[in-house]
C-alpha cells in the first residue's frame, strides 16, 4: 500500500492488509492503465469534444446538470452528430439538478437528434423521499477505449464569462485509457438500467487491453453504501507525511473531522482548501461554522479568491490520489450515486500536489487569532466575487443541513464545547425555534394540516409499494 512508510515497505504482511482495506473499501486495483490530468474546463471539454468527435461505436454520458447554455448546445451538438453518424449514444442526466438550468426543448432536441437520454430520479407519487438520492456523477464513455471521471458539470460557470470579466469556476478531471475503463463504463449500465430497460448483452463492457502502468481504483458509489467514506477516513489513518483536500461542499460527519484532526495532531500536513464564496448565501457563516475543530488540531484551513472552486480531490504523501464528484459531506458519502479515480501513481501525485499548491497561490488561509479565538481573513486580501444564485450543486444545501444539526445538537445536549464562530448559527437556531413556537400556537392547524398531509402520502406510499411487491412476488 502506497501510504505505508518506506521501513513498513519491507513487511509483506502489513502492505497487503493494508492493500486487502482498500479494496474492500474502494474496490479493487487495476494495472495497465494511461491517466492524464485535466484542469478547469479549458482542458477538459476539449478533451470530451476529441474524444466525442471521434467516437465510432458508442458514447456514454453521464453528468449531474447540464445548462441549456452555450456549452451545454456545443455538447448537445456533437452528441447529435455521431448520433446520426450511427454511433449509439446514451445520456443520463440527474432529473433534480438540471432542473429549471435545461428545458423540455433542449431534451426533445438531442432524442430527435437520435440520442437516447433518461433522467435520474424524477418525483413520483410512490417515494415521498425519492428526491434525497440524486446522481451526482460526471463521467464520459468512448468505444469502451477512453473514459473521463471529473467534478465539471457542463455550463457556462464553468467557462467563465472573459467579457464581463467573469472568471470560470475552478475544476478537475482525468483522462483514462487501459482496463480501468470498463469498470466506468458497468457503472454506467448499472444506472441505465436502474432507470430503464438495460443495455443489449451484445454490448456489454469488455477491459481494453493496457495502455500504461499506472495503477487505480474506479469507485462508483451508490446509496446507502458508504463506499468513499470508509475509503477517506482509511486515507485519514494511513497518511504519514502531508494530505491535502480540495472540496466544494465540505461538511464533514463528527468521525471524520475526527480522523482529520487525528491525522493533524500526529503531525501530517493536512490542509483544506474550500470556496470562499457561496451561490448561496445563507450558508456561508454554516461553512465556516465548521472550521474550528479543524484549525484548533492543526488542520489548515484555506479559501479560494475566484468566484468558485468545485474540485473534489485530495492527495497523500505524494503517492496517493483521487479525483472525481465526491464531495466530503453526508450527501455524497450516503445519498448520491457518485464516481471517483482512486490513483496509485507517484508522477500523478507529484502532478497533484504541485497542482495544489498552485491553487493555494490563489487562495487566503484560515487563523485563529486572539484570545477567544476568532477567525480573520488574512489582511490584504480582497473578498471573492460572489458566485451567480442557483449554480454548481444541491450538495451545499444538504452540507448547509448538517452544519445546522451539528451545531444546535451540540448547544441543546452540551455534547462539546461551542465556539464563538458559532454564536451567530446558534443565535438565528434559537430565534427561529421561538418564532416557530409562537407560529403553531396561535395557528395550530399551521402544523397539523401539513402533518396530516405528509402522514396520508407516506401511507399510500408505502401501500403501493407494498402491494406492487406482493404482486411481483415467485409464485
Amino acid at each position: 500500500m502506497a501510504l505505508f512508510r518506506e521501513d513498513m515497505g519491507a513487511i509483506p504482511e502489513v502492505r497487503e492488509l493494508a492493500n486487502q482495506a482498500f479494496t474492500r473499501a474502494a474496490g479493487a486495483l487495476i494495472e495497465g492503465n494511461r491517466i492524464r490530468l485535466l484542469k478547469d474546463a479549458r482542458e477538459n471539454y476539449p478533451a470530451w469534444l476529441e474524444a466525442i468527435r471521434a467516437a465510432k461505436d458508442r458514447i456514454h454520458f453521464e453528468n449531474y446538470l447540464i445548462y441549456d447554455d452555450d456549452a451545454g448546445h456545443e455538447l448537445a451538438d456533437a452528441l447529435i452528430e455521431r448520433a446520426r453518424a450511427g454511433v449509439k449514444v446514451r445520456l443520463i442526466h440527474d432529473w433534480l439538478g438540471c432542473w429549471p438550468k435545461a428545458s423540455r426543448r433542449f431534451w426533445r432536441g438531442l432524442r430527435a437528434g437520435g440520442v437516447e437520454v433518461r433522467g435520474y430520479n424524477p418525483p413520483r407519487a410512490d417515494r415521498p423521499l425519492g428526491w434525497l438520492s440524486r446522481d451526482h456523477r460526471k463521467t464520459l464513455m468512448v468505444d469502451g477505449v477512453v473514459g473521463f471521471v471529473t467534478g465539471l458539470c457542463v455550463g457556462r460557470p464553468w467557462v467563465g464569462d472573459p467579457a464581463r470579466g467573469i472568471e470560470p469556476w475552478r475544476d478537475t478531471g482525468v483522462e483514462i485509457r487501459g482496463p480501468a475503463v470498463a469498470e466506468i463504463e458497468k457503472a454506467f449500465a448499472r444506472m441505465w438500467e436502474a432507470i430503464g430497460s438495460p443495455i443489449p448483452a451484445r454490448e456489454a463492457a469488455t477491459a481494453p487491453g493496457p495502455a500504461g502502468d499506472v495503477c487505480l481504483r474506479i469507485v462508483a458509489s451508490e446509496p446507502p453504501n458508504g463506499g468513499i467514506l470508509r475509503l477517506d477516513q482509511l486515507v485519514a489513518a494511513l497518511a504519514h507525511t502531508r494530505l491535502w483536500l480540495t472540496d466544494a461542499y465540505y461538511a464533514g460527519t463528527s468521525a471524520y473531522v475526527q480522523a482529520l484532526r487525528a491525522a493533524a495532531m500526529d503531525g501530517v500536513d493536512v490542509r483544506l482548501l474550500v470556496p470562499g464564496a457561496t451561490d448561496i448565501p445563507w450558508l456561508q457563516p454554516l461553512s465556516r461554522a465548521g472550521y474550528r475543530a479543524l484549525l484548533e488540531a492543526g488542520v489548515r484551513v484555506f479559501e479560494w479568491n475566484g468566484p468558485m472552486i468545485h474540485a473534489k480531490t485530495a492527495v497523500a504523501d505524494g503517492r496517493w490520489a483521487r479525483v472525481g464528484s465526491s464531495n466530503l459531506n453526508i450527501a455524497s458519502w450516503f445519498g448520491n450515486c457518485e464516481m471517483d479515480a482512486v490513483v496509485e501513481d507517484e508522477p500523478f501525485a507529484r502532478a497533484m500536489e504541485a497542482m495544489y499548491l498552485e491553487d493555494l497561490s490563489h487562495a487566503t488561509e484560515i487563523v485563529l487569532v486572539g484570545r477567544r479565538g476568532r477567525r480573520l481573513r488574512a489582511s490584504g486580501e480582497s473578498r471573492p466575487r460572489r458566485p451567480k444564485r442557483g449554480g454548481g450543486s444541491t450538495n451545499r444545501a444538504a452540507a448547509g443541513a448538517v452544519r445546522i444539526g451539528n451545531a444546535l445538537g451540540a448547544a441543546l445536549t452540551n455534547h462539546r464545547v461551542l465556539g464563538p464562530v458559532e454564536a451567530r448559527l446558534t443565535l438565528m437556531g434559537g430565534l427561529a425555534l421561538c418564532l416557530l413556537a409562537v407560529l403553531f400556537a396561535i395557528f395550530p392547524r399551521a402544523l397539523a394540516y401539513p402533518l396530516v398531509g405528509m402522514g396520508a402520502w407516506a401511507g399510500l406510499a408505502l401501500l403501493y409499494r407494498g402491494y406492487r411487491l406482493r404482486r411481483n412476488r415467485p409464485r
